[in-house]
């Protein structure tokens, strides 16, 4: 995989033109576009539509959660955009995982269409322990532990990979394989500034420990030249 076919850019912006100009000059230059919760309510699935005939590829990052039905027909409507991935909560449960897995795919059969990447988030990369423990009520796990037990159940359920912090990568690959994806945030160059995530790494970090992809968004999306601030991140990949 070419380094940047690895970098997928978070478009955390409100509107379609500043994510449709941003599309426009950086298509040639990452793998794919995270279209989060904010753009999705604030544009709407043809969003994704727009992303593809600009030749990107999108990566919804909704977190779905739900009772298994739901989600399901959440990955039918997904299947049906045409979108490379997108993703759920771990936390939602083994068959929630199991339905959607298995209607995504079916879904893409019946339309002749690619299986988009199914992912299963982990443990946010803005939650610490201490967070886990005192206000989640998870007690008794370490972070991590949480983290590998979650990937497993999800390759158990037919999930393409897990999102998940950078410094649960190793341990991830450890026990679900080399064919399990990882997509990891989190992600800073090192040049550039840390903001509300706590468990970070650099984007050559990332890769050596194994990750599949990297989301990165304020690098890119808030330099003064976005276009020459991902050259800089693909020329640290390829080192």
């Amino acid at each position: 995989m070419q380094a940047k076919q690895r970098i997928i850019l978070a478009l955390d912006v409100d509107s379609r033109e500043q994510a449709l100009a941003l599309v426009k000059d950086l298509a040639p230059h990452v793998g794919a576009f995270k279209v989060g919760m904010q753009l999705f309510n604030s544009c709407g699935p043809d969003i994704v539509e727009e992303i593809n005939q600009l030749g990107g590829r999108v990566f919804l990052d909704l977190k779905f959660h739900d009772i298994p039905n739901t989600v399901a027909a959440a990955g039918r409507a997904i299947t049906r955009l045409k979108c490379f991935m997108f993703n759920v909560h771990a936390a939602g449960g083994r068959e929630m995982m199991r339905q959607v897995a298995e209607e995504v795919e079916d879904e893409a059969k019946r339309l002749f269409a690619p299986v988009p990447l199914s992912l299963a988030v982990t443990v946010l990369t803005s939650i610490s322990q201490r967070e886990l423990e005192e206000e989640i009520g998870v007690k008794g796990m370490k972070l991590p532990d949480l983290v590998v037990k979650w990937a497993l159940m999800a390759q158990e359920c037919g999930m393409s990979g897990v999102v998940s912090s950078p410094q649960e990568i190793v341990a991830i690959r450890a026990a679900c394989g080399p064919d399990f994806k990882i997509v990891t945030p989190g992600i800073r160059p090192a040049w550039s500034e840390t903001n509300d995530q706590k468990r970070i790494t650099t984007p050559r970090q990332a890769l050596e420990m194994g990750a599949d992809f990297m989301v990165i968004g304020r690098p890119i999306t808030q330099a003064k030249n976005p276009v020459e601030a991902a050259l800089k991140i693909i020329a640290e990949l390829e080192e």
